[in-house]
This record gives structure tokens, C-alpha cells and sequence, in this order.
């Protein structure tokens, strides 16, 4: 890594954003993709191995489901993008030490029409 030019150690993405890249381009379509689509969906230079490595990681969590394709395989979400983050929102509440102190502080940073959304699911007794 010495050798290596400081620029592009800079544009290095992490595996987590290289991770939230790949779901979306698999949100942002109703059908499977193969490494080489997604390759070609994210921006910036990406190797297909990379894009493969990120692809295992996220089905050996569940996150991504494989479909065969001949020899070849391609990939879809486990669970649409409000799943996703809804499972997550929950983790986090479930790791902190004070679940009701951060779900305060979060509803105390929505938007309005995010807020709006919240009373009226509330109201309702959708869950």
C-alpha cells in the first residue's frame, strides 16, 4: 500500500457503502441482477470481483437472495427497501442502552410531512 497513489486511497469506498450501493441498484429494479448489470449500475470504477465479494457478503446475510441463471447467477433483495431499513431502525433500538431516549430524539428530527406520516400511523394502530 506504500506504493499507492494518496488519491486513490481517497476514493476508496467502504464495504458498507459499497454494500447500500449494490441493494439500491437492486431496489431500483422489479427483476434480478447479475454482477456484471450491478457492475455496470454503480458509479464510479468498480472490479466485478469486488462487486461479486459484496454480493456474497450480502447473501451470507440474509440480505440478498440468488437466483440460478444457467451458469450464470443473479441477485435480488431479500426484503424491499422499507423492510431493510425498518429491521435496521429496530436493531439499533435494541442495541442502545435507551431505546425510548433515541426514539425522542429521532421524532424529534422529522420532517413535518415525516411526522404527519407518524401520528396517522399511530392513530391508526398500524404497526
Amino acid at each position: 500500500m506504500a506504493g499507492r497513489d494518496p488519491q486513490v486511497r481517497a476514493e476508496r469506498r467502504s464495504a458498507g457503502e459499497l454494500e447500500s450501493e449494490v441493494l439500491a441498484a437492486l431496489w431500483a429494479t422489479d427483476r434480478p441482477l447479475t454482477p456484471a448489470e450491478i457492475q455496470a449500475d454503480i458509479a464510479g470504477p468498480l472490479a466485478y470481483n469486488t462487486v461479486h465479494t459484496i454480493l456474497k457478503r450480502l447473501y451470507d446475510k440474509g440480505l440478498v437472495l440468488r437466483d440460478a441463471d444457467g451458469r450464470r447467477g443473479a441477485y435480488r433483495p431479500a426484503k424491499n427497501a422499507a423492510e431493510s431499513t425498518a429491521e435496521a431502525m429496530r436493531e439499533a433500538l435494541d442495541r442502545g442502552p435507551d431505546p425510548i431516549g433515541a426514539l425522542q430524539r429521532f421524532v424529534t428530527g422529522l420532517r413535518p410531512e415525516e411526522e404527519r406520516a407518524l401520528r396517522d400511523l399511530l392513530a391508526g394502530g398500524a404497526g
